[in-house]
C-alpha cells in the first residue's frame, strides 16, 4: 500500500503479515481521489474515515493536506498501527479513535464535508451505514458520504444515493444530502 499524492507521496506503508484488513487498492484508491479532486479543495475538508483498517484512506487525506481527519477503528491492533503511523508521518491534521462505527456515529457531534466508510464487505449490518449517517446529521450541506463495497451490494434504492464508480473489483456508492 502506498500513498499515492501530496506531501507524503510514494511513501510505502507495510502492516504486518498479521494483519486482518483489506486495505483500497491503489488502482481504486487512485481513481476516487482524482474523482474527489474534481469536486473538492481537499485542503478545505473536514473527513470522517469510518472502519479506517490499515489506514490508508486516512494518510492520504492527510498527506493531500486535507484541514482534519478523524480515523475510526474497533479492533485494538489495526488502531495501534494506525497511531503509530500517524505518528512516524508526522501527520498533524489526523486524530486516531478506538471506537465501535455505530457507536461512535450515535455519539458524534460533528460535522464533515466527507465521510468516508470502507466496512468489511461481509458485514451484516453494511446496508445501514448510510441511515447511520443521515439520521445523526453528520454531513455538511455540500458534503458527501463514500461507502467501498463488493459488486454484492447495491444502493442504488437508497434515497440519499447519487452515484456507484466502479474500479475493477473495487465499487464506491455516493450518497448526499439531496
Amino acid at each position: 500500500m502506498r500513498i499515492i499524492s501530496g506531501t507524503h507521496k510514494g511513501r510505502r506503508i507495510t502492516p504486518d503479515k498479521k494483519f486482518k484488513a483489506r486495505p483500497t487498492t491503489d488502482f481504486a484508491k487512485e481513481n476516487l481521489f482524482n474523482v474527489i479532486n474534481n469536486w473538492y479543495d481537499i485542503d478545505d475538508l473536514d473527513v470522517l474515515d469510518l472502519f479506517s483498517g490499515t489506514g490508508g484512506i486516512s494518510y492520504e487525506f492527510a498527506s493531500r493536506e486535507a484541514k482534519s481527519v478523524i480515523s475510526i477503528e474497533k479492533d485494538f491492533n489495526h488502531q495501534a498501527f494506525i497511531k503509530r503511523t500517524i505518528s512516524d508521518l508526522g501527520f498533524k491534521n489526523v486524530k486516531s479513535i478506538k471506537a465501535d462505527v455505530f457507536k461512535y456515529l450515535k455519539s458524534c457531534k460533528i460535522k464533515f464535508d466527507l465521510i468516508f466508510a470502507d466496512p468489511p464487505f461481509a458485514l451484516k449490518e453494511i446496508d445501514t451505514i448510510p441511515d447511520a449517517v443521515f439520521e445523526q446529521d453528520l454531513l455538511q450541506d455540500n458534503g458527501i458520504l463514500i461507502v467501498e463495497h463488493s459488486k454484492d451490494t447495491n444502493f442504488s434504492a437508497h434515497p440519499m444515493f447519487t452515484e456507484q464508480r466502479v474500479y475493477g473489483s473495487v465499487n464506491f456508492s455516493i450518497f448526499s444530502k439531496k
